[in-house]
């Protein structure tokens, strides 16, 4: 059928949508500290009835089962988040701390967090380590923006190494700062960690669309929820060699000299990675237009997504990037509910289309069936000849 003409999409359950969203904030999963979180996905995926898989370390391989078995495609978002590790018991009883994940320590300056020891959880604030204007005076604005400026004041009486110690503090205990959520009347949605908890929700969604609906899908569809997207990993631990296509879910960048957009899905062409996949792209934005979703089309020039882990990875794969469009990432982040849906339909819609080329299912074969992105008569340039030296400039004369 022509994707033109497609039935209308199965529609999305936004009450789930919302919900499973908070719920997943709820959630602490730094890099290093998401068992909790995939015990949540899975037990998100056996409401649905969706097999699945897990890895030694977390990352899920679930599976929607298509008319044929190949070439199969892949959908993937990631569980883990941004985050920080104790790297120091200071002597004045606060703690030094380093990033998980790259994000400046501008946004963690007066955030409320929780530190996670071998035995217990303690609730603290991150501070500059100038902090009160009535102490410091002016001095408070001359401070570098570092992670060595920053300390973590914990809720405990302490003023000394030993009694961090005593306390239970170690070097390597994992911080979760708080995510602070507030959805609007409005729609619009404030979080940190939204990159890329909003875009596991609406993986969710889209996989509970398709199993409401019965809707069938052309080839196997392998949803994947990865462990380790923030610190470059991602999804190269749950391919497998039957999967063909693979499509990541995002946060997209809304900011100045940026095309995305709070209220529409990006289809993002290139990252620092280099381009994505010419026709799994340019199918992605026939199906938004064909389906009259709001989107955009963009270019990101710091950014890494699990595709860009996947291909890195050795697998020979087509690529992919849509996203959410969202202000501030990697700080408290905003998106707007009209973004969230329209990723949500744009993956259903992927999901239910016909693969780019069936010639992908196999890895290597002959040129019959091989794409084409530029026939003959479109690399042809329309040059104007330069004209003969000697028929304009005269011998000189010996």
């Amino acid at each position: 059928m022509n994707e033109r003409t497609l039935e209308p999409l199965p529609p999305l359950d936004e009450a789930y949508l919302e919900e499973t969203l908070l719920q997943l904030l709820a959630i602490p999963s730094p890099v290093g500290l998401t068992d909790a979180v995939v015990r949540y996905v899975a037990g998100r995926l056996d409401g649905l009835g969706i097999p699945y898989e897990i890895t030694r370390r977390g990352a899920i391989r679930a599976t929607l089962k298509g008319r044929e078995r190949h070439p199969a495609r892949a959908i993937v978002a990631h569980l883990d988040t941004l985050g920080a590790m104790v790297r120091e018991l200071k002597p004045n009883g606060r703690v030094g701390v380093v990033p998980i994940g790259t994000w400046s320590s501008r946004f963690s300056e007066g955030a409320r967090l929780t530190l996670f020891t071998d035995t217990q959880q303690i609730r603290g604030t991150c501070l500059p380590l100038m902090t009160s204007g009535h102490a410091f005076g002016d001095a408070i604005n001359t401070q570098p923006n570092t992670w060595d400026n920053v300390e973590v004041r914990l809720d405990l009486p302490s003023s000394s190494a030993a009694d961090l110690a005593e306390a239970g503090v170690n070097v390597g205990d994992w911080i979760a700062f708080d995510p602070q959520p507030e959805v609007q009347p409005g729609g619009y949605i404030n979080a940190r960690y939204l990159d890329d908890k909003a875009a596991v929700a609406v993986l969710l969604t889209a996989c509970k669309a398709i199993r409401d609906s019965g809707a069938p899908l052309p080839v196997d569809v392998h949803p994947l929820f990865t462990i380790t997207e923030e610190v470059g990993s991602g999804a190269s631990a749950a391919l497998h060699g039957d999967i063909a296509e693979m499509v990541s879910l995002d946060i997209a960048i809304a900011a100045p000299g940026q095309a995305t957009d709070e209220r529409a899905v990006t289809i993002c062409l290139q990252d620092l990675s280099g381009p994505f996949d010419y026709h799994l792209s340019h199918k992605l934005i026939k199906l938004a237009q064909s389906h009259g979703i709001t989107h955009r089309r963009d270019v990101f020039k710091f950014y890494r997504s699990d595709s860009a882990a996947a291909v890195e990875a050795g697998n020979d794969i087509r690529t992919a990037l849509i996203g959410f469009g969202a202000d501030a990432s990697h700080a408290q982040e905003r998106t707007h509910v009209d973004s969230l849906r329209a990723l949500g339909q744009l993956s259903v819609a992927y999901l239910m289309s016909e693969p780019v080329a069936r010639r992908d299912r196999k890895s290597m074969g002959s040129i019959e069936g091989f794409t084409e992105q530029l026939r003959p008569e479109e690399m042809q340039v329309n040059t104007t000849p330069l004209p003969d030296p000697q028929e304009f400039l005269e011998a000189k004369d010996e």
